[in-house]
């Protein structure tokens, strides 16, 4: 997008988000700051008793039915979830997992909420991926941060025990920008209601939710803001109609829908906040909703150390286990120690949102933006120590008398986190903007005002003001006494590290914005790098964290703990350090003339010698027209509902 546009809407986000209940401090992007907080996160609070006992006491219950009662092959070989296993689901209470008990849920905290999403996502990420639909952004979530007290009597005691409900967001010709959702709900001549027309894409549970969040446009009229508006939609209302199930690489047991909405009327009541209210309705949800990817990455690298432990000491090659020799060696180290990195950061995450004294969105951003990119390096690394038999089926494997790990299956089904509720490369640019705050303020004051003189000379004695006081600080911190963050004891190292790298990702930043002041944005590459940079210092951050909670209480295995801390430290350094000579020394500038080359059918001679084996001879992309629910010649509609 032009750059104007980004940082107007940056600033717009930004403005939003001064609201009251985000007025609160925030460890993650103090990180971006050159502001090293860790009173934020360290100590993490004792786990109050009854929550614990409530939570281990879920845990157990579901861990039992998923091994008796679900056999997660006839989930990959029939490519659904069995009513049976739903039916389990309703009847332990997982569909209330996040639903106070005062509305008939079981009102489990984050935290052991996230470690149900590590149970289910394990023995099948279709199970995680239904539940997580359901409750981390279905109705249960927009409802508890937004809905009247009447909308949470009526639908969060059967969402929680008997309706499957899903968020309605994507459509065909939007993907990742809510703002431009064309899905209209007009408000009907008695003003009772709305008529929602349009087509929303890739709708998990779509196919057999009961009830939908519906996220639609309600025109500008007189007397009325209209704006983009969220629904209570029930999946048996007139005019919903479940157009295709879509099939896709991994997950194959979900249910998602390709959905056209034709005149469904939706009562007022069903509004869910007010009108216009649906954007940040959107993204609040997402929030803590994101948390439940980072889960299932965390529980999958946990399994993934298991499976290369046990294969690479039992397979022989050369004289000596596979784990033995350097490089699988190195690739197992790897493994182990992100497994752990992963697993602190969603702890550190989960007990913030618990908790509910810090704004806690960069830090459920970068957990998910993290957990999806090094899970999918940890299931990568397993397929090479496992070799054949990684890439081989877990039902072929079995079938010649061999233990089926299922690891090409979690290899397909984890691909997909990297895209799933906001992209890397949109979890760059979300992350980006949130933590570059002041500075697209700063910049955009001096853009708003290139038409006064008069406004100018203010607005760069404003911005004057701020880097006057601010850029100083970043030359001294306590990372620079040898001694400082004691307090974490043999960690106390990683700590200075990461306050040291934080004032220079700081500094970094401030450069670009000096250098590059309104093109900044321009520059994605390189605000991935400093995105990236502040995810590995939060994930140094957390580890040590982490490590010290679990040496307080397991204090039996606490060498154990510091080793696996150490270990993922010395990693994410190594990567960090990498990160940073990334900044200024790249090809990013090549890079992106050859890919505008490309596109402009430069070298279409590259393209010579091949057949193309696509499906069909339809567009990759389809008209604008269907967003809108206007029939496109060529496209036939399934006739019926649910």
């Amino acid at each position: 997008m032009p750059a104007d546009t980004g940082y107007k809407e940056a600033r717009a986000i930004s403005e939003d988000a001064r609201e009251k209940e985000w007025k609160l401090p925030s460890f993650g992007k103090g990180l971006y700051l050159g502001n090293f907080q860790p009173e934020l996160i360290h100590p993490q609070p004792e786990m109050p008793a009854e929550v614990v006992e409530k939570g281990e006491r879920f845990l157990a219950t579901l861990g039992a039915f998923l091994q008796a009662e679900v056999d997660p092959q006839v989930i990959e070989r029939d490519n659904r979830i069995p009513d049976e296993v739903l039916a389990g689901f309703k009847k332990l209470g997982a569909l209330g997992m996040k639903v106070p008990e005062e509305y008939g849920g079981l009102g489990l905290s984050q935290v052991y909420y996230n470690r149900a999403m590590m149970l289910t996502g394990t023995w099948h990420s279709s199970l995680s991926t239904l539940l997580s639909a359901h409750q981390s952004i279905g109705l249960a979530q927009p409802l508890l941060l937004f809905g009247s007290e009447e909308q949470k009597r009526e639908w969060l005691p059967k969402v929680a025990t008997t309706h499957v409900s899903a968020f309605a967001l994507t459509e065909p010709g939007v993907g990742s920008d809510p703002a431009r959702v064309s899905t209209t709900a007009t408000p009907t001549e008695d003003g009772a209601g709305y008529l929602i027309n349009g087509r929303k894409l890739w709708t998990t549970n779509g196919t057999i939710a009961d009830v939908l969040v519906v996220l639609a446009k309600v025109p500008r009229s007189e007397g009325r803001k209209g704006g983009i508006t969220a629904f209570i939609v029930p999946s048996t209302t007139d005019g919903v109609v479940v157009e295709s199930r879509i099939e896709f690489m991994g997950l194959r047991g979900i249910e998602n829908s390709l959905t056209r909405y034709t005149d469904a009327y939706v009562p007022a009541e069903n509004v869910i906040g007010r009108e216009g209210l649906g954007l940040k309705l959107a993204l609040a949800t997402l929030n803590t909703g994101r948390l439940a990817l980072p889960a299932i990455s965390a529980g999958v690298s946990k399994w993934a150390t298991k499976i290369a432990r046990e294969f690479a000491s039992q397979r022989v090659q050369w004289g000596k286990p596979v784990g033995e020799h350097d490089e699988v060696a190195q690739r197992i180290a790897f493994i182990a120690a992100t497994a752990f990195g992963l697993e602190a950061m969603l702890d550190v995450a989960s007990r913030l949102a618990d908790e509910k004294r810090n704004d806690v969105r960069i830090e459920a951003a970068l957990a998910k933006l993290y957990g999806s990119e090094m899970g999918w390096r940890v299931v990568d690394q397993l397929m090479q120590v496992c070799g054949g038999r990684g890439y081989e089926t877990a039902a072929s494997l079995q079938a010649r008398g061999l233990r089926g790990a299922p690891v090409e299956q979690v290899m397909r089904d984890m691909r997909v986190n990297r895209i799933f509720e906001g992209s890397t490369e949109i979890m760059h640019l979300i992350i980006a903007r949130e933590a570059m705050d002041q500075h697209l303020h700063v910049a955009g004051d001096l853009m708003e005002a290139d038409l006064s003189t008069e406004a100018k000379v203010k607005a760069l004695g404003k911005a004057g003001a701020f880097y006057a006081t601010w850029y100083p600080k970043l030359a001294v911190g306590r990372g620079q006494a040898p001694r400082s963050f004691a307090e974490f004891g043999e960690l106390a190292g990683q700590m200075r590290f990461v306050e040291r790298a934080s004032r220079k990702l700081a500094r970094s930043t401030f450069y670009a914005m000096a250098r590059w002041q309104a093109g900044t944005e321009a520059h994605g590459a390189f605000l991935g790098r400093i995105v990236d940079i502040g995810a590995e210092l939060f994930a140094i951050s957390a580890a040590v964290v982490y490590a010290q909670t679990q040496m307080r209480e397991h204090p039996e295995r606490a060498d154990e703990t510091r080793e696996l801390a150490e270990a993922f430290c010395n990693q994410a350094q190594h990567r960090t350090e990498r990160l940073f000579h990334e900044l200024w020394t790249n090809v990013d500038g090549d890079n992106h003339r050859l890919a505008l080359d490309v596109l402009s059918g430069r070298h279409t001679w590259l393209e010579e010698g091949v057949i193309d084996p696509s499906a069909g001879d339809g567009p990759m992309v389809p008209a604008p027209e269907t967003d809108r629910g206007i029939p496109v010649a060529g496209h036939a509609t399934k006739a019926g509902g649910k």
